[in-house]
């Protein structure tokens, strides 16, 4: 699996962690990689444009809460960014949702659970059948803005 992954200043360290961690995942980086104060705007959109082009299979965004984080990623067309604080919101993000970004709050979950939130969204997959309908409406909406 190929994932951007990206954060602002609050998200640094996690974002290391994570890619020093789970080494069966190709990470594209696409910033931060500086303490200092910065907008996380500038950083989650890249993620999301990555996967709108296809060049990555999905992303993962960070911010200090994952709110910033969510918002920015889900304002993109087909992004599905699904902001998790445990496994059990990974796994569903993932199979009902077809999440296509994990969104973690820096300051919210520590480094263990995120790692843990992150295997779960990377290792669960989408059932298809009625949550496919589901997510037709949403594109439709999208689509009709």
């Amino acid at each position: 699996m190929k994932m951007a992954i990206g954060s602002d200043h609050a998200g640094v360290e996690l974002k290391r962690f994570i890619q020093d961690s789970i080494t069966e995942v190709d990470f594209v980086d696409v910033g931060t990689d500086s303490g200092e104060s910065c907008d996380y705007p500038d950083y989650i959109k890249l993620v999301a444009q990555k996967i709108q082009r296809g060049e990555v299979d999905a992303g993962i965004a960070i911010c200090g809460t994952g709110i910033g984080a969510s918002l920015v990623a889900n304002k993109h067309k087909g992004i599905r960014a699904a902001l998790c604080t445990n496994e059990f919101m990974a796994d569903m993000s993932r199979r009902h949702n077809n999440a296509n970004v994990l969104v973690l709050g820096s300051r919210v979950v520590g480094l263990d659970l995120a790692l843990r939130i992150t295997r779960t969204f990377i290792e669960s997959g989408f059932e298809g059948g009625r949550h496919q309908r589901r997510l037709d409406k949403l594109a439709d909406i999208e689509n009709n803005q």
